[in-house]
């Protein structure tokens, strides 16, 4: 094994046992809530993947070490995110050289649960080519990462914030299926529909789990975006969001934000902006996401 990776003994017995394993990242917790919410959100995103059958892997770097599965004690650490970094691709040796802690962001988790040898990754949406992208070149490590590494990521699609239709080009050009669960509409993170097609609507989770099976064993390379729409409950009007990231996009102008922080301040203000509402949505969908991921990797197993 991987002298960087610790593997939690639950998971090494599930690996050797082929059980359903869903990964799930850490950056949501550690740049994506306030304590102690986001830890009773990791306790609860867990527990419902374990109620689906499953057994879930959060990913971190701690201590030099490539985590898959963490304690009690880890989580809260992830959680009060006291100099915790957000690490993607690049930043990973970095960390692990240096001892640093870093939340693990989707290509990171990816890239983990892959070395792991999980296939199944439930997060919020993905990254993407972001609005104005053809000027700031701002593109989300996430697409090369969906694009080269065996792991299905369940999502809510793109965040909303991204230039979806960009997204979807790339993610084309890149051979990456985009599969919606029951939907031929690709959903935009808080809204069900982004007014895009998915390339495959999947009308249950043994659907999603046999093109999965089928394309690694034809050995085609990458993972695959499995689209999950939020429950219709929870889905915020596509035209009131799109004003209000627009309005969070100039006020990241106006403060210079760039890169890598771009998305949390972003998401920081239009959860201002929606008075709380869609951290709300943001919570649900997260944990709609990882009993979908549950259920695909139940199926995936049974072939």
């Amino acid at each position: 094994m991987n002298k960087y990776l610790s593997i939690a003994p639950e998971i090494r017995e599930a690996l050797a046992a082929d059980k359903p394993i869903v990964a799930l990242e850490s950056t949501i917790l550690s740049h994506g809530m306030p304590y102690p919410e986001n830890l009773e959100f990791s306790h609860k995103v867990e527990e419902i993947v374990r109620e689906e059958g499953a057994i879930p892997a959060t990913t971190a770097i701690i201590d030099g070490k490539l985590c898959v599965g963490l304690t009690s004690e880890q989580l809260k650490i992830m959680c009060k995110a006291e100099n915790v970094g957000k690490v993607s691709r690049r930043d990973v040796a970095t960390y692990v050289a240096t001892g640093m802690v870093g939340a693990t962001t989707v290509a990171t988790t990816m890239m983990l649960a892959e070395l792991a040898g999980i296939r199944f990754f439930a997060t919020g949406g993905i990254g993407g080519v972001h609005r104005g992208a053809e000027t700031t070149m701002d593109i989300s490590a996430d697409l090369q990462e969906l694009a080269n590494t065996q792991v299905a990521v369940i999502c809510a699609g793109a965040k909303s914030l991204l230039d979806i239709g960009l997204t979807l080009e790339y993610l084309e050009t890149m051979g990456v299926p985009v599969i919606g669960l029951e939907t031929d509409d690709f959903p935009a993170f808080y809204c069900r529909k982004s007014g895009f097609e998915v390339d495959f609507n999947a009308s249950n989770e043994a659907t999603a789990a046999k093109i999965m099976k089928t394309k690694w064993e034809l050995g085609l390379k990458g993972g695959a975006v499995i689209a999950n729409p939020i429950p219709a409950e929870y889905e915020l009007d596509f035209d009131e969001m799109n004003a209000v990231i627009e309005r969070a996009i100039e006020s990241a102008k106006k403060d210079g934000i760039r890169g890598k922080a771009t998305t949390p301040y972003l998401l920081a203000h239009i959860k201002d902006y929606t008075e709380g509402v869609s951290l709300t949505s943001n919570l649900q969908l997260a944990y709609h996401n990882a009993r979908k991921a549950a259920r695909i990797a139940v199926e995936y197993t049974k072939l």
